[in-house]
């Protein structure tokens, strides 16, 4: 199809099916084609790092990185727009964006594989998008690879026997947050999706399909639940609210969520990697929290600055993020 993008990626990559889910949101002509064995030399040719998803478009041009490359094709697809119009309402959509993919990401990685039960599934699952036509001698040995590596690479979103209990405490916790905000909208932001959407999605679609997550979601939070369901094809229904009609629900969530834990990880992070640390220790919410750092997220924690930077009324901006224990997010 002329003009049609290729989007190479996994069911179970939140950042793929975010990436998938903004393509269908804004109906731009695209092919979704599942990374596997088959199709690793073409996925080379493009791919400038070997992960998901990796989107090549029409002139042959490749993008990765969520995040950045959605940023891309929104300057050439601005309508209909994933940003409210109001700044401020566009800052706290980025911020809650980088808020789910390095911290929501957290509870997606460490639930997939920390039980047995979850270990099983996710390791089968991703055997099998590798190499659907294997026999299934093949495939309980690649599952078994699978699971062992995977459960010995947890450390990287910071689980291990100290914060496993917090990470599920904080999930928990969150659930009934987002299940309350979305009671009476269908997007995080209104009648149509944002940025955040997206990227809150990406992390949810995956621990709905996850066995433990999937439950916790299925019978603690019906809204949250249709949400994640709409957001398989999203489609503007109305328009953004303002924050007077947001803030008695979302208020709580940048509050508790992002105020209290995302932002001190993030800076304490950043930190860390500024001084070649090899491990940080910060305190969240009156815990104690121990893990590498993420070198990764140092850069993104500076493009949202820059974000902020950019606002140039702040005066609605600063008195929201003071208000929810965010002012972190404009400087350290």
């Amino acid at each position: 199809m002329t003009g049609e993008y290729r989007i190479f990626g996994s069911e179970m990559s939140p950042y793929s099916v975010k990436v998938r889910s903004y393509f269908r949101y804004k109906q731009i002509p695209h092919r979704w084609i599942l990374r596997t064995a088959s199709n690793a030399a073409e996925f080379s040719k493009y791919a400038k790092i070997p992960v998901i998803p990796l989107v090549v478009a029409p002139d042959g041009k490749s993008l990765q990185d969520s995040t950045p490359l959605m940023e891309e094709i929104e300057a050439a697809h601005p309508e209909p727009a994933i940003q409210p119009a109001d700044p401020a309402l566009a800052f706290l959509s980025a911020l809650l964006e980088e808020f789910t993919d390095e911290w929501a990401n957290k509870w997606m990685f460490h639930y997939r594989w920390a039980r047995d039960v979850d270990q099983i599934a996710s390791a089968g699952r991703i055997a099998l998008s590798i190499a659907p036509a294997m026999e299934e001698a093949a495939w309980r040995e690649a599952a078994a690879k699978i699971r062992e590596r995977m459960t010995g690479r947890v450390w990287f979103v910071g689980s291990n026997a100290q914060n496993a209990p917090f990470i599920e405490q904080t999930f928990q916790a969150a659930l009934p947050q987002l299940d309350a905000h979305l009671a009476s909208r269908s997007y995080l932001f209104g009648a149509r999706p944002s940025l955040a959407d997206f990227g809150l999605w990406g992390q949810f679609y995956c621990m709905w399909t996850d066995p433990t997550t999937g439950a916790l979601i299925e019978a603690r939070a019906p809204h949250l639940l249709a949400w994640a369901q709409r957001m398989l094809w999203p489609r503007a229904e109305g328009e953004f609210e303002t924050w007077s009609a947001l803030e008695r629900t979302l208020a709580p969530i940048l509050r508790d969520q992002v105020g209290k834990l995302f932002l001190p990880w993030s800076i304490a992070n950043a930190a860390a990697i500024a001084s070649g640390a090899e491990e940080f220790t910060t305190r969240l919410d009156g815990r104690d929290w121990t893990q590498k750092p993420q070198k990764y997220h140092a850069k993104s924690l500076a493009a949202l600055r820059a974000k902020y930077q950019a606002v140039e009324d702040k005066s609605a901006l600063d008195g929201i993020l003071v208000d929810a224990g965010c002012a972190q997010a404009a400087h350290a």
